[in-house]
């Protein structure tokens, strides 16, 4: 079915899922286009943006951000375009940036939006290497790694949004990068590409020793954002003073259960205390979101100038989108998923 200006597709969290989302785990419902109300606008969403965090939102767990409800609507970043508007500030035709849920048609109040205008280049971007991956990247990185000219920096998920922007971040300011990314394909584009120094397949044997090599002097910078087995390898290697951003820990996100093995948190204690290291895990909009207008200020210009190349993976149909977030999840996406909504 396509987007259609008389019903509102969308999918609602039919229930929690233990381990891997399935086929259950979302429900998709039909139901009347809203009409905006006193103070509100209604937003056509024309993209939605696919990111792991999603994965912690179906779970009733303890987190940073409540859950969503069984029944309700699954949250998402947007870019949409504004068809009636009761806001000061936006009007019909206005693109906006906004998080209006796996849905064609969303209300707002208009707290939280951005207004692009009416003709904004690759409003996708907004979604990736412009809005809140890219945002990530950079303060993470600036803000928590503080990146010194001639450190090594090593980044994990090399060839996602978040990584691939942190490495290209990292050269600009002088380091040596590392990429972590799985199979040869996306680490040829890390290097040849995206321009890091070096990329370590962490699919393939003898990872652990590869990722050493390349790293002979050292880890003075950790970006982590998938954790298990990757940082397994990297706690050894990393050098006193060493700083380790958090973003995210996308192995573990489907786990059950703790991971099989040896317990690793006195050897993870004595690392942090010996080295002197920093370890910190920041919610991108709570920890830094007051820092968006300058971040948008210099993202916008390495875009423009080249500096920064980013890859968007885009797929056509809201109907795709669960299939598309499980293997997100698995390590299938190649640069930021996008989903096209409208056909």
């Amino acid at each position: 079915m396509t987007q259609s200006t008389e019903v509102n597709r969308r999918y609602v969290l039919a229930e929690r899922p233990k381990g891997e989302p399935n086929d259950d785990t979302l429900r998709l419902e039909t139901v009347a286009r809203p009409e905006a109300g006193a103070g509100q606008m209604l937003l056509r969403n024309e993209y939605l943006s696919l990111d792991p965090y999603m994965r912690g939102r179906m779970s009733d767990a303890p987190s940073y951000a409540a859950p969503v409800e069984i029944g309700e609507v699954m949250v998402g970043g947007t870019v949409a375009q504004v068809v009636t508007s009761n806001v000061d500030g936006f009007a019909e035709g206005d693109w906006v940036v906004a998080f209006g849920g796996w849905q064609d048609y969303a209300l707002s109040d208009g707290k939280g939006v951005i207004n692009m205008g009416k003709d904004p280049e690759n409003p996708s971007w907004a979604l990736g290497v412009l809005g809140m991956p890219g945002l990530t990247a950079w303060a993470g990185l600036t803000q928590i790694g503080a990146p010194k000219p001639g450190e090594t920096l090593v980044v994990a998920g090399a060839s996602g949004p978040v990584g691939a922007t942190v490495g290209q971040i990292g050269k600009i300011l002088g380091c040596r990068v590392i990429g972590i990314a799985g199979g040869a394909e996306k680490c040829a584009h890390v290097v040849e590409t995206l321009g890091f120094d070096a990329c370590v397949d962490y699919k393939a044997d003898g990872f652990a020793d590869a990722l050493k090599d390349a790293a002979a002097d050292g880890i003075d910078i950790y970006f982590e954002n998938v954790g298990g087995a990757v940082f397994d390898a990297v706690l050894p290697l990393l050098n006193p003073s060493a700083r380790i951003p958090v973003c995210g820990l996308i192995s573990q996100y489907n786990a059950t259960s703790l991971p099989d093995g040896p317990d690793r948190m006195n050897y993870l204690m004595g690392q942090i205390l010996r080295k002197r290291m920093t370890m910190r895990g920041f919610i991108v909009f709570d920890d830094f979101g007051h820092l968006y207008p300058q971040f948008a200020e210099q993202m916008g210009a390495w875009v423009k100038d080249g500096k920064i190349r980013y890859r968007e993976e885009m797929i056509s149909g809201l109907e795709q989108a669960p299939g598309a977030f499980i293997g997100l999840l698995k390590g299938e996406a190649f640069g930021k998923r996008v989903i096209h909504l409208a056909d």
